[in-house]
Formats: C-alpha cells, sequence, structure tokens
C-alpha cells in the first residue's frame, strides 16, 4: 500500500516480535503507516495483516537479514527513498548470546556485533540523508540498561548504542532531528527465550512489560531526550551503577533455561 501524504512512516527493525512488535503497535495506533524489517516474510505479513485490520494503516513489508550486507543495504537503500520519506526509525533488532565471551563461537560474537552497532551505524547514517534534509525526524536505538553493567560484549555493544544517541540527539537537534536510546531493563518478550536463558535469575520485580518499555520510550523521545530508562526503579539502579565496583555491576549469572 502507498503511503498518503502529509502523514507519518516508521520503520522498525526486528518488528515481528517482542519490543519490536510493540513499537509497530503503538507507532501505529498514533496515526504512523509502517515499513516492517525482519528476516521471517511470513511473520512480516502476518503481523502486517494484523495492524492494517486494526489501525487502519499501511505496512509495508521488507524481509531482511541484518547481519547480512545484502540485507542492511536494502533497508538502506529504503531508507535513502526521499520521494517515500521515513519520519521514525526504530533500530530494535537484536539477539543475545547465553555463554560468555571466550565461550561463544567467534562467528557468533561478529554476528552480535554487527547487529548491535554496524548495522544501526549504518541504518542511522542513511536515514539522517533524508531527515536533516527535511529538517525533521526521529531515531530510536534500542539499547539496555547492560550499557551501564559489565555484561561481556552485549555490555559493550549496547554501550555503543547509548553513547552514539546522545551525541547525534545534541549534534542534530538543532536540525528537527531526535535521537533516542531506549534501556529497558529485563523485560518481558521473546528475547530471552530465544537466548535459550533461565529467566528466574532475575528477581519478578525487575520484570518490565514491553508497553511501559515502549511507551516511555517513545514520550522521552518526542521530548528530545538522548536517554530513555524506563521506571523509576531502574532509573535508580543505573545511577547507583556509576559508583559500584565492576564486580558488583555484572549482573545476574546467566545459565541455561531447565
Amino acid at each position: 500500500m502507498t503511503t498518503r501524504a502529509n502523514e507519518l512512516t516508521a520503520l522498525v527493525t526486528g518488528a515481528t516480535a517482542g519490543l519490536g512488535a510493540q513499537f509497530a503497535r503503538q507507532l501505529a495506533e498514533s496515526g504512523h503507516h509502517l515499513v516492517l524489517v525482519a528476516r521471517d516474510e511470513s511473520r512480516l505479513r502476518a503481523s502486517a495483516e494484523v495492524l492494517e485490520r486494526d489501525f487502519s494503516i499501511s505496512v509495508e513489508v521488507l524481509p531482511a537479514d541484518l547481519t547480512s550486507d545484502v540485507g542492511v543495504a536494502a533497508v538502506a537503500a529504503r531508507l535513502r527513498d526521499a520521494s517515500r520519506p521515513v519520519d521514525v526509525l526504530v533500530n530494535n533488532a537484536g539477539i543475545g548470546l547465553l555463554d560468555s565471551f571466550e565461550k561463544n563461537d567467534l562467528e557468533d560474537e561478529k554476528r552480535h556485533l554487527r547487529l548491535h552497532v554496524q548495522t544501526p551505524m549504518e541504518l542511522c547514517h542513511a536515514a539522517l540523508e533524508v531527515m536533516l534534509a527535511r529538517k525533521s525526524g526521529r531515531i530510536i536505538n534500542v539499547a539496555s540498561v547492560a550499557a551501564f553493567a559489565n555484561r561481556g560484549s552485549y555490555s559493550a555493544a549496547k554501550a555503543w548504542q547509548v553513547s552514539f544517541s546522545r551525541w547525534a540527539n545534541t549534534a542534530y537537534a538543532g536540525s528537527g532531528v531526535k535521537v533516542t536510546a531506549v534501556c529497558p531493563g529485563f523485560t518481558h518478550t521473546e528475547f530471552h527465550d530465544r537466548m535459550g536463558m533461565d529467566k528466574s535469575v532475575a528477581p519478578r520485580f525487575l520484570w518490565l512489560k514491553a508497553e511501559r518499555v515502549v511507551r516511555e520510550g517513545l514520550e522521552d523521545n518526542a521530548k528530545g531526550k538522548g536517554v530513555s530508562i524506563p521506571t523509576k526503579r531502574y532509573k535508580a539502579i543505573t545511577a547507583a551503577m556509576r559508583f559500584l565496583p565492576a564486580k558488583l555491576t555484572s549482573g545476574p549469572p546467566r545459565r541455561p533455561a531447565k
């Protein structure tokens, strides 16, 4: 379907599950047309059908593997298409690795780094070409409170997203572009299940609902905040992390689900 004039379009990566699906739903609810990106075309089309039916918006599906050059190039080309501008980019696609760095396969670590750092960097660069020319746009990079902790290469990758987003938000605010790193804590999605992680390692009070994470993230982005940390409990936790020794900010140990 074709986006109508004077209406907004959002592109969401990792859009078929978890936070990505929730971002798509809340943006559709606010009237945005959507471009949904994920690897599984059948799930993309099923999601698109539901969103078009529920919110009377148009949805474009763009199947792409964002750990591959070809997949990233396809999404970047869509973002650079000034004739069909994307007003909101949500870089949400991500994966987790259960084992510690030295135990993980190096190829898995490289895909992990690509998906969390290189891919969002490339997509931000593509989106900014059009957004800066139009003097308007919004970018959300889904990071994690792990960015403020010490959780191996995952924390390192998410720390890059936070640092980059904070800088970009300051650098481009005068040009009408808002950039926010949304940093959820433990959230009820498919993310930890796909990792095969035993979720009981984190106490119940630390688990958040995806709906709240996304709602607060979108609100903070609209307000022009460079970093969004949902809920008071996680704001307090990340503030405390700045003063704690590294050995205390590693979080609960990861272990396989039983």
